[in-house]
This record gives structure tokens, C-alpha cells and sequence, in this order.
């Protein structure tokens, strides 16, 4: 037999031992049949492939119970004692879910701020950063050298220069095209940064599929931020579609952030310290890092008394809580739910929960971006798209720009408002952070602001192209479907 002959039974018992694997490791039969495709039809590619990005680590545990355990214990618990505290009945099952499962406490008494593009954000963040006294601390998933961070950079080297305690937890692969002096000249100048999981040989294979994607942002344990910006001059001027225009809003970068003070910021700072821990295995359980809520009473307008919960998810939790949180709200619906995501790749059980909710008379709204940033992630979505609309739900196409916010507001009772995307990696492969808020004012805001969105937003049903696509792009938009586990 020619050596071309033996190489190619190698290869075969290669590609069926890692097809095994995969079956075995009992994951959802569309993701199982996706990873075998690739593997079986991509000659090497495939199998490179699915150990970079596809062998499942979550029984792994990437964070220690223990390590959880310490941080919620002895730095939260002891300092966050409510004894007025008041949950609405009808949301009583959904905040209980997330206290069980995530160890996520309700918080009363949050003052919510809604920021929708990086003209509002970043001079509000650089305001709280320069009024810092104690510590800031920022995990983030892109920090970018552009011209806005170096900015941002600076005000953080100018507080640590002040002896304020700075800590950065940014994510490794999301800052692949960041030059690693950018960031040592943040450490020269004292303040502690450090990567999440960083990508490095030999562990490439183990660590490069699951991302911290979270946003978070503590100013003294007083003031906090979540939601969908990242650290980059984009969030401020858009993306660069490299073509000029006469209509400066076709390049607009519309997103969502939340501006909170409150007793919820402790279970922001508990969401960072937790990673703390993880990148620098440094417990961190000092008062100071939970001051007492009493002096941190505003008179801002704007502002509102609200009841929240922050839920991570991720790769290490035994449940995928931000998701089931999303298919327990969707489910429970009685008059609207309204959604908007940069990405729509949905896993079953939220598919079919948007589905149910609409056919059952739920007035159901889906947002996402006419022209995504990822071609075929977008090609991918446009089945699921076209399905849920066939179903009822009312999707709409943001035309302006790009929009990247991640809002869920249901019955002018709940929103949510985070980093998770409705996709497959946000709920399953992403650590991720969403805020859930029980209150009426803050969840007709934040529909207000989706209600801003749909009016410069297109129905998806006007769109014949996309409703009744021709033989080629369909079959452009289903192969694109069948990976849509994997993106």
C-alpha cells in the first residue's frame, strides 16, 4: 500500500475517532450534527477547527466552586442585608430562578440611567472615573488603542497616579489586534490589568472558544455600568464601511447602556470580583468595595427607583441562566415583549418560545441590523428571521446603522439590558452579564427607547427579497443555517 494510501486510512480513523467525541460528549443534537459535518466534509480544516473551537470545557469548571463560594460569602452577603426589600408577586418566579441557579440577589432602591449612543456614554464614564476616590474596576472585552482609548487610558493612569486602585480584566482574544505595549504601559503606570484566558500554546485548543464578553464598569462601589459598548472610537462614530456618504446617520453606531447606583451595584462589583479572582486568583473581600447604599441617594432627573438583578452566565455554570431567564419571561408574556440584538441566531428553546409567545397573541417585536458586521452570521440568521416573522413577530430592520444593543423589555414590568447577543455564543460558549429590572418606570423608558428604534427601522416583511429569496441566496441561507451552532 502507497504511503498516499495509509495517510488517508490515518486521517479517516482520525476523523471518525473525533466524530465519536463529539457524539459523546452529549451536547444539543443540532450542534452535535454541525461540528460532524464540519469535521466529515472540511479535510483537516474541520478537525483544527473543532479543537480550537469546538471541544466543550464547561465540565471543567473554569471557576472554581470554592473560589465562587468565598467571594459571594464573605464580600457581598455580610454587606448586603435588606430588610424592606419587596418583591413584586407576579415576577417572584423569575427573580427566585436566578436567586437559585446564579446566586443572583435582588437589590432595591437602584437609580437606572439609559445611554444609547457613545456620545452619551463615554463623557459620562470619564466624568465618574475622574470623581473616583477609591477604586475603578472595568471588564471588558475590547479595549481598543484608538484615539478614545488612549483617552480612556489616560484618565485611568491619572487616577492611579492619584492613588485611586485601578483593575482591568480585559479579554485576550478580543484585544488580539491591540499591541501588548499598550497595555504594559498601563501596568508600568499602576494599575493592575490582566487578560482573561489568555490564548497561548499549548492551551490554545482548550481556552480559545469560551470569550469574556461581559461590559462592566464599578466607580467606588457606588456607581455602575452594563450593557453592549466596549472600549473602541467606533461606539462613537460607527463602523468605517469604507465608502463616503451625504447621510452622516447610515454610519450611526447605536447601542445600550445603563447607568445604575444603587444597592445593585454591589451584584455588579460581586460579577467583576468573581473574575477578579479568576485571572489573579486574589481574593478581594474588603468593605470598601461595598460601601454603605445610604449616601448614594440622587435627585438626578432622569433617574428612578427600580428592584434588580445581575445574572452571568457562562461556560462554567451548570445552567445557562441568562438564557432560561429569557425563555421563562418570553413564556410568561401576557400583552408584549420586545427585543433587539445585533445577531439573531437563536438556540431552540428561545426559538420556540418567541414562536409560542407570538402565536398565542403576544405582541412580538424583534430588532436587529439591516447589514450586519459579520457576512455570514448574517446570512446564517436570515432563515430564523424569516421564521419567526412567518410566525407573527413583527421584525424590524434598523436602517441608520449598526445596532449593537442587547434589550429585552416584556409587559411595562421587566427589561433586561447586557452584553448577551441571541445567539449560540452568548447563551452557551460566552461568560456574559445582563441586568434584569423589576420595575414599571424603567421598563416603559427602555420601551420608549425601543419604540425610537423600530421608527427608523424597516419590517422585515417589506423586504420581498428577504421574505422570498431566489433558489441561489436560499441555499446560500440554509447552508449558513446548519453552522449557525458553531458561530
Amino acid at each position: 500500500m502507497s504511503i498516499q494510501g495509509i495517510l488517508f486510512i490515518l486521517y479517516q480513523v482520525v476523523v471518525i475517532a473525533t466524530i465519536v467525541h463529539v457524539v459523546m460528549d452529549n451536547r444539543q443534537p443540532a450542534k452535535t450534527v454541525a461540528w460532524a459535518l464540519v469535521i466529515y466534509f472540511v479535510p483537516v480544516a474541520g478537525i483544527i477547527a473543532y479543537l480550537f473551537f469546538g471541544t466543550n470545557t464547561r465540565k471543567e469548571r473554569l471557576e472554581s466552586q470554592r473560589s465562587i463560594d468565598q467571594l459571594t460569602k464573605r464580600s457581598m452577603l455580610q454587606f448586603a442585608e435588606q430588610k424592606l426589600l419587596q418583591i413584586p408577586e407576579a415576577y417572584k418566579p423569575v427573580i427566585d430562578l436566578f436567586t437559585n441557579e446564579n446566586l443572583a440577589l435582588p437589590f432595591s432602591g437602584n437609580k437606572i440611567e439609559i445611554l444609547t449612543s457613545g456620545y452619551e456614554f463615554f463623557p459620562r464614564l470619564l466624568q465618574d472615573i475622574a470623581q473616583a476616590k477609591s477604586h475603578i474596576h472595568i471588564d471588558i472585552y475590547i479595549f481598543e488603542s484608538d484615539a478614545l482609548g488612549r483617552l480612556v487610558a489616560d484618565a485611568l493612569i491619572a487616577k492611579a497616579h492619584e492613588g485611586v486602585e485601578v483593575r482591568l480584566v480585559y479579554d485576550d482574544v478580543g484585544c488580539w489586534q491591540v499591541k501588548s505595549r499598550f497595555f504594559e504601559r498601563l501596568r508600568l503606570e499602576g494599575i493592575e490589568a490582566e487578560p482573561f484566558m489568555p490564548v497561548r500554546f499549548p492551551s490554545f485548543a482548550r481556552r480559545a472558544n469560551y470569550r469574556n464578553h461581559r461590559k462592566l464598569f464599578v466607580i467606588d462601589g457606588k456607581v455602575g455600568y452594563v450593557g453592549g459598548m466596549n472600549i473602541a472610537l467606533r461606539y462613537v462614530k460607527g463602523r468605517d464601511k469604507g465608502k463616503h456618504t451625504d447621510e452622516p446617520t447610515e454610519n450611526r453606531w447605536r447601542d445600550t447602556m445603563l447607568r445604575i447606583e444603587g444597592k445593585g451595584v454591589y451584584s455588579l462589583q460581586r460579577a467583576f470580583l468573581i473574575d477578579w479572582y479568576f485571572v489573579d486568583r486574589t481574593l478581594l473581600s474588603d468593605r470598601k468595595y461595598y460601601p454603605s447604599a445610604d449616601t448614594q441617594e440622587t435627585t438626578a432627573p432622569g433617574l428612578t427607583s427600580a428592584i434588580l438583578q445581575t445574572v452571568t452566565s457562562g461556560p462554567s455554570s451548570p445552567y445557562p441562566e441568562i438564557m432560561q431567564g429569557y425563555v421563562r419571561i418570553i413564556m410568561g408574556a401576557r400583552s408584549y415583549v420586545y427585543m433587539e440584538t445585533p445577531y439573531f441566531l437563536p438556540t431552540t428553546p428561545v426559538l420556540y418560545a418567541i414562536k409560542c409567545a407570538a402565536q398565542s397573541g403576544v405582541d412580538v417585536r424583534l430588532l436587529v441590523p439591516m447589514e450586519g458586521d459579520a457576512r455570514f452570521t448574517e446570512w446564517a440568521s436570515r432563515s430564523y428571521l424569516r421564521e419567526v416573522a412567518e410566525a407573527g413577530v413583527k421584525v424590524g430592520l434598523y436602517k441608520p446603522g449598526f445596532l449593537h444593543s442587547k434589550l429585552m423589555v416584556c409587559d411595562d414590568g421587566v427589561a433586561s439590558c447586557g452584553s448577551t447577543n441571541i445567539d449560540f455564543r452568548s447563551f452557551e460558549n460566552n461568560f456574559e452579564a445582563n441586568v434584569f429590572i423589576f420595575d414599571p418606570e424603567t421598563a416603559r423608558r427602555l420601551k420608549a427607547t425601543f419604540l425610537v428604534d423600530e421608527n427608523e427601522s424597516v419590517p422585515l416583511t417589506q423586504q420581498s427579497e428577504r421574505m422570498n429569496p431566489k433558489f441561489l441566496p436560499h441555499l446560500g441561507e440554509s447552508f449558513a443555517r446548519l453552522f449557525s451552532p458553531l458561530l
